[in-house]
Parts: structure tokens; C-alpha cells; sequence
């Protein structure tokens, strides 16, 4: 394989890191509000009920990601990827034809399985050791794969339990997983560039050592750390909460097909985000105020959505600029992490961050869902402005 980026063979790593992360946020991010709708509208359970199960999907999932290095070494990439892509399709399986409520807790605590060891902390282990100066374009692309998997999962979905059930779907949904990604993982997330005789980013040579602070003891008591995961896990709360609610802001406005058209754009401008910093972020630029900068994009979004007052324009340019940071709320950490821990902390870093920021979102929709319907549409974009800006505030702190 050459060095360049047309025939570096971890390129072709991050085509495939894209598809895992379709299928993951297709089948375990965006798809419990899917499952929610269509076990209310089956089964007649109370969106409460099922509600909770997908909030222990979300719990669970903090827990079993914040071992996820410890798996890495002891079972390898390809086992534990493998296994993650299992879990998730049985625990689909147990979603799709759940009969009785508590089946719905072995699906979500499957679920949360997978989700957890093919998610933001998995796609990083296996892009990482492909890339050092290009780490920023490849990380972009990769979990680009998160928000297309919002735009082909939401309405795969809707088509799909329209045609044959939702337990039907679940079968072709978790079928087609399993024979892409069984296979995917074996080929492409086996090895590391130095089995081929490359170097990161196909380069002639190995990275120059980057001057690196010594670990300061458990990352639990590094001020750094602290601040990254806790400036994150508030931003994506108030993210969740936000996207949970968005769509019943915009359709009184909107209609429904107008609020279903500006939720895509949104998702559609999280990859333009996304791509935008992973590809002109200056070697040189403090990343913690490019994430600053980001949550005061989406905050500035947020307010114009607050102060809208069911205005069509304001509503739509509103949410596009809360979406343009919505992609950089998952690929930043890595890059924080990468310029200020030594490389063999960074997967330790990133999943702590992860299980963190996982056990805070995961009551965001229910705060955000609340705070509509006590003080209307107003309300949760507010709340989501001032999260934002106390995320910026607390990152920007070292």
C-alpha cells in the first residue's frame, strides 16, 4: 500500500469505521425514539414506560464503555467489535418483538451492549492508530457515518415498519448488520499500520514525539479531564434534550413534512461541521477553543430558536445553526485528548469521557420533554443556550 491518500490502506479503515457507525447510531442512537413510537402504537405501553427502558439502554451502556480499553487488550478489536455488532442485533430482536414490558429490559440492556463497544469510543480505537497529523480529517469522516446513519435509518425505519411490522423490521435491520460489519471487522480493524511496514498517515517515518505532560494520577483528579468530560456531558445533554423535542417546536410552525425537512437539514449540516473542522483545523489551534466555539455556535442557535416566537425564518435558522455543532460534540474529545494526554492514555480518556457524557444524556430528553410541556416551545432551546454557554465556560478551563 502507498502513502497517499488515495491508496493508504487506513483510509480504506475509515470507510469501514463510517459504516459501523451508521449501523450504531442507526440501530442504537436514533432508533430507541423509533422503538418508543412503535411499541406505544403496537403494544399500547404507556411512552413512559418505554422511556425508561431506553434510558437504562443509555445507563447500561455508561458502564460497559467505560471498560472498553480493558476489553480492547484483552480480547483485541475484531473479538469485542464482533460481539457488539452481535449483542446490538439481539438486542433489536428483543425491541421488535418485545409482548410484555419487561422484555423490553434484556433488549435495551443488549442493546446498551452494543452500543457501547460500537460507538464514539470504538470508532476512535479503530481510526487512531492510523493517523497522527491527519487524525482531525479521519476522525471527521469517520463518525460522519453517525449523522448519515440519522439520515437513512429515521426514514428506513418508517418505511419498514409500515411495509412489514416492526418486528419484521427489526429482523432485516439486525440481519443486514450482521453480514456487513462480521465480516467488515475481520478484514479492516485486525492490525495496525505497522503489520503493513507503514507509518501513521502513510508517511515515510514515525510521528515526531509531541512534548507531553506527565499522567498526573487517576484521571479522575486531573483538573483537565475533569473539565473536558463535565463541558461535554453538558453539551450533549442539552443537545438530546433539544433534538428530543425540536420537531414538536418546529410543526406548529412548520407542518409536520416542514419540521420532518429541517430536522434532515440540521442533521445534514452536523456533517458540514463536522468536516469543516476536521479538515481546516490548524495543526497549531487550541482545540479546547475550537470546542468552545463550537457550543457557542449551537447556543447562538439556541437562542434564536428561544426568542423565534413561531416565526418560520428565525425557527429554520435557528436549528441550522444549533446543527453545524452538533457532529463536533462527538469528534472533538478525541482531538483534545490526542494533543494533551500521551498516546497510550488517550482510549482510557476518551472512554471515561464517553461513559460520562452517556450517563448525563440520557435524562436529557426527559428534562427537555418537561420543560415544553410546563413552559412551552420557548423553553427548551433556552435551556439548551445556557447549558451551551456553561459548556464553553467550563472547557475552556484547564
Amino acid at each position: 500500500m502507498g502513502g497517499t491518500r488515495r491508496g493508504f490502506f487506513g483510509w480504506h479503515v475509515v470507510a469501514a469505521a463510517f459504516l459501523l457507525a451508521m449501523f450504531a447510531w442507526g440501530i442504537n442512537f436514533y432508533g430507541p425514539s423509533v422503538y418508543l413510537h412503535a411499541l406505544h402504537a403496537r403494544e399500547g405501553w404507556a411512552p413512559s414506560l418505554i422511556a425508561a427502558a431506553i434510558t437504562l439502554h443509555f445507563l447500561a451502556s455508561a458502564v460497559v464503555v467505560s471498560v472498553l480499553p480493558r476489553l480492547h487488550r484483552r480480547f483485541g478489536l475484531v473479538p469485542v467489535t464482533r460481539a457488539g455488532v452481535l449483542a446490538s442485533a439481539a438486542g433489536l430482536l428483543g425491541w421488535g418483538f418485545a409482548s410484555a414490558p419487561w422484555q423490553m429490559v434484556p433488549a435495551a440492556l443488549l442493546t446498551a451492549c452494543g452500543w457501547a463497544v460500537t460507538s464514539g469510543a470504538a470508532i476512535n480505537a479503530c481510526v487512531a492508530p492510523w493517523f497522527d497529523r491527519r487524525r482531525p480529517a479521519a476522525l471527521a469522516m469517520a463518525y460522519n457515518g453517525a449523522s448519515i446513519g440519522g439520515v437513512v435509518f429515521t426514514p428506513l425505519w418508517a418505511a419498514l415498519i409500515a411495509g412489514f411490522g416492526f418486528d419484521y423490521a427489526s429482523v432485516i435491520v439486525a440481519g443486514a448488520s450482521l453480514l456487513l460489519l462480521w465480516p467488515l471487522a475481520g478484514r479492516y480493524f485486525g492490525f495496525g499500520p505497522a503489520r503493513l511496514g507503514l507509518h501513521p498517515d502513510g508517511a515515510a517515518g514515525p510521528p515526531a514525539p509531541r512534548a507531553m505532560r506527565a499522567p498526573a494520577g487517576p484521571l479522575w483528579r486531573q483538573p483537565p479531564f475533569r473539565s473536558l468530560s463535565l463541558a461535554f456531558a453538558i453539551g450533549l445533554t442539552a443537545q438530546m434534550g433539544l433534538l428530543t423535542t425540536l420537531f414538536s417546536i418546529l410543526a406548529p410552525s412548520l407542518g409536520v413534512q416542514g419540521a420532518g425537512l429541517v430536522m434532515s437539514l440540521a442533521t445534514a449540516c452536523a456533517v458540514v461541521g463536522r468536516t469543516v473542522v476536521g479538515t481546516l483545523l490548524p495543526p497549531g489551534f487550541d482545540r479546547r477553543r475550537a470546542g468552545a466555539l463550537n457550543f457557542v455556535l449551537q447556543a447562538v442557535g439556541c437562542a434564536v430558536l428561544a426568542l423565534a416566537g413561531g416565526a418560520a425564518v428565525p425557527l429554520v435558522l435557528g436549528a441550522l445553526l444549533f446543527g453545524l455543532g452538533i457532529g463536533n460534540l462527538l469528534s472533538l474529545p478525541p482531538l483534545i485528548a490526542q494533543a494533551e494526554w500521551p498516546a497510550e492514555e488517550v482510549a482510557a480518556v476518551i472512554a471515561l469521557v464517553t461513559a460520562v457524557n452517556q450517563a448525563f444524556y440520557a435524562f436529557g430528553p426527559g428534562l427537555f420533554g418537561r420543560a415544553l410541556d410546563a413552559f412551552g416551545p420557548w423553553a427548551p432551546p433556552a435551556a439548551a443556550a445556557a447549558l451551551q454557554l456553561l459548556a464553553a465556560g467550563v472547557l475552556a478551563r484547564r
